[in-house]
């Protein structure tokens, strides 16, 4: 039996890694888990999974907890997140909090020795360099749940990487892949908030509508994949069937296919290098989409993924600025402070007025973070 910490328990990711784990439930036991302000849900997980130890966000919350489970132990804070990331009663991270602060946990994870499945994206855009530095100084595997990413880590199975000539990600286009840059003015928060294929949570699905998923998507596979930028391309496909692929020197594509379902990829990191039979409401079908299309992309309209690719290839501290000014922008956006155009604006305003910092130290991550944040409320 895998013994699994899941930090962000109560997210998108969080729920649908436990509906796996429900299923399985003779292959995977939760040691220890963690959520934020949703503490109706979480009782009930903790009531069903019963881990060892929880990290809630408040202090207030905690003690609640502590009343409830007098069995579990319960922390708090980000010292608390950190703790349960080191939970010794366990062997996989699975790492499904939302934005830059599933940094810290992820580094601490590494150097109590777990493997990490890593949803959060946002870890590796901040400090790629340190990350899969410290990965590789402690031997841990760095396993992908994105389904981009999981994807390409399935196509390249069994191959050389010598003979990789590129990385091709899919991208569905959001929410508004067919309005034009005018007519994205007066859009909606419920309106990007209905994505035509996943179930994602609301920043995510906020970043798939801009594009800047994407762009965080590609930093993320410079870094899992140790690729440069141009060996990294993007394209539109509207299905969400073909998750991602590689292109050999040959000639070759290599694609995996399947439901836009984030229980495959979650899986699959949970139980690698092993497959384990998943059930779907409707099975996979391949002959009832009839055509899959592709288009490339157009980087004028979609300018967060132009943003995100030169801050990539800049590097240093630039991905740094761009993951936490998009954070403070999209939560303007779902708070109503920001039209959701001027999401790219702000975004576009904190990365030309930094000064990029090469080879960042983690300390000077973590005040770029800061920073960034504090100048881009200021414009909200």
């Amino acid at each position: 039996m895998k013994k699994i910490i899941l930090l962000g328990a109560t997210g998108s990711i969080g729920t649908q890694a436990l509906e796996v784990i429900r299923e399985h439930a003779e292959d995977f036991e939760i040691t220890a888990l963690s959520f934020g302000r949703n503490i109706q849900l979480g009782e009930k997980i903790i009531q069903e999974f019963q881990p060892k130890k929880v990290s809630v966000l408040s202090k207030r919350d905690a003690e609640k907890l502590r009343g409830e489970f007098p069995k579990i132990q319960v922390v708090h804070g980000l010292d608390g997140l950190r703790e349960i990331a080191q939970t010794e009663e366990g062997e996989l991270v699975l790492n499904a909090v939302t934005g830059s602060v599933g940094l810290l946990p992820t580094l601490d994870a590494i150097r109590a020795g777990k493997t990490i499945a890593i949803a959060n994206k946002e870890t590796l855009v901040t400090a790629g360099h340190l990350v899969m530095a410290e990965a590789k100084k402690y031997r841990v595997h760095i396993l992908p749940v994105d389904s981009e990413h999981s994807a390409i880590f399935q196509a390249l199975n069994g191959e050389k990487r010598s003979e990789v000539d590129k990385l091709i990600i899919t991208a569905s286009g959001g929410s508004f892949r067919d309005k034009t840059r005018e007519e994205l003015k007066n859009v909606t928060v419920a309106e990007a908030l209905a994505h035509p294929n996943w179930n994602m949570g609301n920043k995510l699905t906020i970043d798939s509508a801009t594009m800047f998923n994407k762009g965080l998507e590609v930093i993320e596979a410079h870094w899992l994949y140790d690729m440069p930028y141009e060996d990294i391309e993007v394209v539109l496909h509207r299905e969400s069937v073909v998750h991602s692929m590689v292109a050999y020197v040959d000639g070759s594509i290599i694609a995996q296919l399947g439901m836009p379902d984030m229980r495959v990829p979650i899986q699959y990191a949970l139980t690698y290098p092993e497959r384990l039979p998943l059930h779907f409401k409707e099975p996979f079908d391949i002959t009832r989409y009839g055509a899959l299309h592709f288009e490339k992309i157009d980087f004028e309209r979609f300018k967060a993924l132009k943003l995100a690719y030169n801050a990539g290839k800049i590097g240093g501290t630039m991905p740094t600025v761009l993951n936490a000014a998009n954070e403070i922008a999209v939560a303007g956006f779902l708070n109503g402070q920001v039209a959701f155009h001027n999401i790219e604006a702000l975004v576009e305003n904190a990365l030309n007025r930094h000064d990029v910092i090469e080879a960042p130290s983690l300390d000077t991550i973590l005040e770029v973070d800061k920073t960034t944040r504090a100048y881009v409320k200021t414009l909200l």
